[in-house]
């Protein structure tokens, strides 16, 4: 099968030739349809993450897809082959920018009905983002205000939707050529970033989902009301993430210094600051293809590149400027370059 592996960090995604997977007793064998990529692709192309997960090089890369179960362990239930699936692997495994993926049961689960594996493929890695921001961690409850910064993005615009849902009121900066697009995910107030300041327009909000970190993250501090929280899914990350990770001491003690700076400017402001590093979790998924089942959340594609570009599409992917996901499809007239 054909696979794109890093050999060296830093170095570019190189297409090679290798055996198909065995799945082991708990694992279901995937043929990879299409596959989401992500800027967490390149973080750990780059290296970023070398001193948390313990990488061994040359590895697959890719995190996410959507195909259908061709085998299954012996432990295995409720995966036929045939089955239409979608999942996210997790970074510390990876292995999704293949053509057959040997995956664990727990990650997997059926994929919505209503879409396409290509829409499938877009929807692991940002729907378990604005669940587990929301749901999991922030709590949202109806009647809130929840400020989302890049929704025209893939996983602002995945939370736009699912905040909505739970009852938010949406707030959400972009371009301002996107601000139609995003009012039509469902946001009430969208915030030009290149010509509003965002503490101008929203204050006292009850979460702030940051994808941009920096300035940014430092800015929405200020934004959200006495005991209100921030999570940022770019870092930097915090204890509890460590903790999760289970990293080393010394490592730990290195994530902690990172985000002390942000934690004590928070502990000031009387506001909370988080870290998410999502997890795989096939039950959070099949709750999100009922969602996108129902129109409650509908995947949102910017464009298709076929699988052998997939270096190709991770360039795409760090230039920016895209509405939702970008995604490489090994199946035949499903590229679309928008």
């Amino acid at each position: 099968m054909k696979a794109f592996v890093l050999e060296k960090y830093r170095s570019p995604l190189r297409q090679i030739d290798m055996p198909e997977p065995v799945p082991r007793d708990h694992e279901v064998l995937v043929r990879m349809a299409a596959a989401g990529v992500n800027h967490a692709d390149e973080r750990v192309r780059s290296g970023e993450f070398a001193q948390i997960f313990p990488f061994t090089l040359p590895m697959v890369m890719g995190s996410e897809l959507a195909g259908e179960v061709i085998a299954t362990g012996k432990n295995v239930e409720g995966f036929p082959p045939g089955t239409p699936v979608f999942a996210y692997v997790d970074l510390a495994r990876m292995g999704t920018f293949a053509e057959v993926v040997a995956i664990d049961q727990q990650y997997l689960a059926p994929a919505p009905r209503s879409t396409t594996l290509v829409q499938a493929a877009s929807l692991p890695v940002v729907a378990l983002t604005a669940w587990q921001a929301f749901v999991n961690m922030g709590r949202l409850r109806e009647g809130q205000t929840v400020l989302i910064h890049g929704g025209s993005g893939g996983v602002g615009a995945a939370a736009i939707q699912l905040a909505k849902h739970l009852g938010a009121t949406v707030a959400t900066t972009v371009s301002a050529a996107n601000a139609d697009f995003v009012r039509s995910l469902g946001a009430d107030i969208s915030i030009d970033y290149r010509d509003e300041d965002f503490t101008d327009k929203v204050s006292d909000v009850d979460l702030v989902l940051d994808t941009q970190g920096g300035d940014v993250l430092k800015k929405s501090l200020g934004a959200v009301r006495h005991g209100g929280t921030v999570i940022g899914i770019t870092g930097p990350p915090d204890p509890d993430f460590a903790d999760r990770a289970g990293v080393k001491a010394l490592v730990k003690v290195a994530v902690t210094a990172l985000s002390s700076g942000i934690r004590r400017r928070a502990r000031r402001l009387g506001v909370t600051y988080r870290f998410l590093f999502i997890e795989p979790n096939g039950e959070e998924l099949r709750r999100v293809a009922d969602l996108v089942d129902q129109g409650v959340i509908r995947p949102i594609v910017d464009h298709v590149e076929p699988f052998t570009h997939t270096p190709q599409a991770l360039e795409a992917v760090l230039a920016g400027g895209h509405r939702g996901k970008v995604v490489v499809s090994n199946q035949s007239g499903d590229v679309d370059n928008g």
